[in-house]
């Protein structure tokens, strides 16, 4: 066990003992030590080394649970303080010891030393002379050893220390608690807070028996998201450990065991508690995971407070490095090479709500499924007709929606994707069909993981796995914190909504975009559309009502989408062009001339799917707008290559440059359609080119009022004595002259005097008559509105209108920014600015005009930092980019604002960048 030396004497001279070394492991009690050697290759031997000559208090005792009238010993008095000062003096220290008797039942007594020789401290002398123990009784003071336990305990005695103490000891005795009638409750109650606490026990690796202070609760502690190897126990009551369970167990013992540490209680377990323990060198749970002792669990490592990703980036510290359990560990993507886990692909077909085809940059294709997560899916046996055919697509509630997220958010934009695993090809059984290999993956885009994406709006749900079994997502943890976190709200489960209510959001959703996709084929259903794709129509008019309506061309380039939900079709009509008929059926893509047009859209995967931008719809139904493949607009190819010109209607639309520029190109090379065409001479205009630079002219103002949209009206600081004098003045007349109760009439549009909430009166507008008790007025020289009854009205004076002095309250909005929709994100936007500015003098500056009122920048009087560039920084607002070239400037300096509010995740940012690609699945759209 430890080292061992022997003291020499003459042969014939008395046994000198045998000094030995150890290290301390455990005190058991003021007079009993556990001691052990140094590791070699595995756990290290130890032994119980009970002190010669003296005797200490027992320690508390529970009750054997086999023996059902026995009763839980209390600690005898002086016990505890004995035991706390051998644990704080000797634990993890090393000490040499000399046996001096030993009984036949194995006990061993003797004299413990720290240090490395036997002329280091005396333990035993030190508990006496503290007054912690005593001699024990009988023993004869016949050698020096005793003689000086003697001494000390008489100089205990002469200065009342410890046990020699007035009072009987009673307040040295613990009131220890071994159960918690409501353990959640307990934990609740510490709010995470760190605990004081000693470790008592290790039963092994990940599960300790700990004593809470200052309130002596005895409780055992499981670490939260990590289980080591554990030790079995057998029929015969024998433990078998598994493969590392000692090792682990010791790795715990060596580090923790009888240390002062302190414990975040974070949930509980039956009557067991989950929670971290913290030691000033270090954090056990991840120690034990970097050192390949444990593995991370489920169930348990969403509660970690310290951020589960620290855990899984331990465990994999481990697996790379195959230490101890992970010996045999191989990785789901050993086989691939580095440019193969992870590389950026453009999105080019959706083919499921889980499975999508990238075009790799080699120009191959490749189909990717989505780590860790299960579209939507039916449930039970008898939940469709056996003699219908089912259509995943469009029977399997929430799937269609979920496989539109998708494509809405992916088509023809580029991807991350980093490979998580490949599932293997499994053959068909029974019940499950045959399945080819797999590769899934983490599809990334903006910095959103486009899984989790899903989980989070409801339309997928996240996979359970075997503990052991490692094929699973690299971020499966923030899949499960997504889905616990929307699993409550109304609306995102899966599996409550019927088909009808499905083809009800569908159509609803149909009029509130301006862009839909298909696949492009022509259903076989194309005669009978039915009511529902008439109502489709309607709703769809309704909603452009604000496009202005154009006569169908009598020669347009026509092509069938089917509509999936009901497999009807719709035939849409391209805008602004003369060309030639194309039809689109289930086979191919058949084209009068030229075959430019049939590479374009000949149905290969870039071209499965593509994208629709509707416009308006004629008088039968067709739909008029623009077609994109691949991310090029099919006109503006057409026109390119002559077989199309622009018409007189492309001029309302946003490609009609795009469009010009195509023609002009072709014009140029007088082929096809400009076979004929000949150049007219033009006159040229040399155009006068004007720059406008930003104008930073900023005046006094007064904040008076801030509206609920972030709109904020100001007094201008020059004429306010002017507005002082004018109130002055009309109250005066008012008092001279009071307006008597009910004889005003208030007409809206009115100018007139209102009586505010301080008894004064003001100058006010009348907006709305509800009722003789309800006059919406607003306040002219203020900004802001009341509700009054006519009684506290009156006519305003000529004396005091607005021709003597105009309305001082105007109306400004924050130039540069874009106010949140969200209702809860918008009103700390305007609280932080009604506590910064409302009530304050600034500065202000015109940046440009709009329809509802100027747009400013407003800044600090004593600062002068810029109110809504602060708003930016908070994270509470975002940036409203303009493509003014004198506005570049400040338009940069904001969206550097922006980005380091988005990488501390404030506010508006800390769920990430729920802007990029629309993302309103994090609760927020432009």
């Amino acid at each position: 066990m430890a080292s061992s030396a022997q003291s020499g004497g003459s042969s014939g001279g008395p046994a000198v003992p045998t000094v030995q070394r150890g290290i301390i492991k455990m005190v058991l009690s003021g007079c009993a030590i556990i001691v052990r050697g140094q590791p070699r290759g595995g756990p290290p031997p130890e032994r119980q080394i009970n002190l010669s000559n003296i005797r200490a208090g027992n320690l508390a005792r529970r009750a054997a649970a086999t023996q059902p009238d026995a009763k839980d010993t209390p600690d005898e008095p002086w016990a505890f303080p004995a035991r706390e000062f051998l644990r704080k003096k000797l634990i993890g220290k090393e000490v040499c010891f000399t046996i001096e008797n030993k009984t036949p039942q194995g006990r061993e007594y003797g004299m413990i030393y720290l240090g490395k020789d036997t002329n280091g401290e005396n333990i035993a002398e030190s508990l006496v002379a503290e007054g912690l123990a005593t001699r024990r009784e009988g023993m004869r003071a016949n050698n020096p050893e005793q003689n000086r336990l003697s001494e000390c305990e008489e100089q205990a005695k002469a200065a009342k220390k410890g046990m020699w103490s007035e009072g009987n000891g009673s307040h040295t005795i613990r009131d220890l608690k071994y159960t918690i009638e409501n353990p959640r409750h307990f934990v609740d109650s510490h709010h995470q807070k760190p605990v004081n606490a000693i470790i008592e026990h290790v039963r092994d690796g990940s599960v300790v028996r700990a004593l809470l202070l200052p309130d002596y609760y005895l409780v055992t502690v499981m670490l939260s998201g990590i289980k080591c190897p554990t030790f079995r126990r057998e029929a015969d009551g024998s433990e078998t450990p598994e493969p590392f369970a000692a090792e682990a167990k010791f790795f715990t013992e060596s580090r923790l065991l009888q240390r002062d540490v302190q414990i975040i209680l974070e949930s509980c377990h039956n009557q067991n508690i989950l929670g971290t323990i913290l030691h000033p060198n270090g954090n056990i749970t991840e120690l034990l995971l970097k050192e390949g002792f444990a593995r991370c669990v489920d169930w348990s490592i969403a509660v970690y407070t310290r951020g589960a990703e620290k855990l899984r980036a331990a465990e994999r510290f481990a697996k790379e490095r195959r230490l101890r359990i992970w010996r045999d560990y191989v990785a789901p993507t050993a086989n691939l090479d580095q440019k193969d886990k992870q590389f950026v692909a453009k999105v080019m077909q959706v083919l499921n709500a889980d499975a999508i085809v990238v075009k790799l940059n080699s120009g191959d294709y490749k189909t990717i499924h989505l780590s860790s997560i299960r579209p939507p899916r039916l449930e039970g046996e008898n939940t469709q007709d056996k003699n219908k055919k089912l259509r995943p697509l469009y029977d399997i509630p929430y799937m269609f929606e979920a496989r539109e997220f998708l494509r809405k958010k992916l088509i023809g934009k580029k991807v991350n994707v980093t490979v998580d695993y490949i599932r293997p090809a499994s053959p068909a059984t029974e019940t499950v069909p045959a399945f080819s290999e797999r590769t899934c993956a983490t599809v990334t885009i903006g910095g959103i993981n486009i899984a989790e994406a899903l989980v989070s709006k409801g339309l997928a749900t996240v996979i359970r796995y075997r503990q052991d079994d490692d094929q699973r997502s690299s971020h499966y943890d923030e899949l499960l914190a997504a889905e616990a976190r929307y699993s409550f709200v109304e609306n995102l489960l899966l599996w409550h909504q019927t088909c009808d209510k499905q083809r009800e959001v569908f159509w609803k959703w149909l009029t509130q975009h301006r862009s839909c996709s298909s696949v492009g084929t022509r259903s076989e259903e194309a005669s009978a559309q039915g009511k529902e794709t008439c109502a489709a129509a309607e709703l769809l008019r309704m909603a452009k009502d604000c496009i202005a309506r154009r006569k169908c061309l009598s020669t347009v380039l026509q092509i069938y989408l089917g509509i999936p939900k009901k497999q009807s079709s719709s035939c849409l009509f391209f805008s602004g062009q003369v060309v030639l008929k194309l039809w689109w059926n289930t086979s191919s893509v058949v084209l009068v001339s030229n075959s430019i047009c049939q590479r374009k859209l000949a149905l290969s995967p870039s071209c499965l799917q593509v994208e629709v931008e509707v416009e308006s719809m004629d008088k039968a139904g067709n739909f008029i707008g623009w077609l994109h493949i691949d991310g090029a607009n099919l006109s503006v190819l057409l026109v390119e290559h002559a077989l199309s010109k622009v018409h007189f209607t492309a001029e309302r639309s946003s490609y009609y440059k795009s469009l010009l520029s195509a023609e002009e190109a072709a014009k140029q090379k007088k082929e096809k359609v400009w076979a004929h065409y000949e150049e007219q001479p033009v006159e040229e205009v040399m155009p006068v080119l004007e720059e406008k630079e930003r104008s930073a002219s900023y005046k006094p103002v007064f904040v008076t009022e801030i509206t609920d949209d972030l709109h904020f009206y100001v007094q201008d600081v020059e004429t306010g004595t002017q507005l002082e004098k004018l109130m002055e003045n009309m109250r005066n007349d008012i008092a001279s002259h009071p307006p008597v109760e009910g004889s005003y009439a208030p007409r809206r549009g009115e100018f007139c005097i209102a009586k505010f909430v301080d008894g004064e009166w003001y100058r006010a507008r009348v907006e709305k008559v509800e009722s003789p008790a309800k006059i919406h007025v607003f306040y002219i020289d203020y900004g802001n509105r009341e509700v009054l009854p006519s009684t506290r009205l009156g006519t305003l004076s000529p004396a005091f209108s607005t021709r003597v002095l105009p309305a001082q309250a105007t109306e400004y909005a924050f130039a540069f920014i874009q106010v949140p929709q969200d209702d809860d994100a918008r009103t700390d936007a305007v609280d932080s600015v009604v506590r910064d500015i409302q009530n304050t003098q600034c500065l202000l500056n015109v940046e440009h005009l709009s329809a509802g009122c100027p747009h400013v920048t407003l800044q600090f009087a004593d600062s002068k930092g810029d109110v809504g560039l602060g708003l930016v920084k908070e994270g509470l607002v975002m940036v409203e980019v303009r493509k003014e070239k004198q506005f570049q400037k400040v338009i940069t300096e904001y969206l550097n604002a922006q980005e380091s509010a988005k990488s501390a995740r404030l506010n508006l940012w800390r769920y990430g960048d729920f802007r990029a690609d629309d993302a309103d699945e994090f609760g927020y759209s432009r």
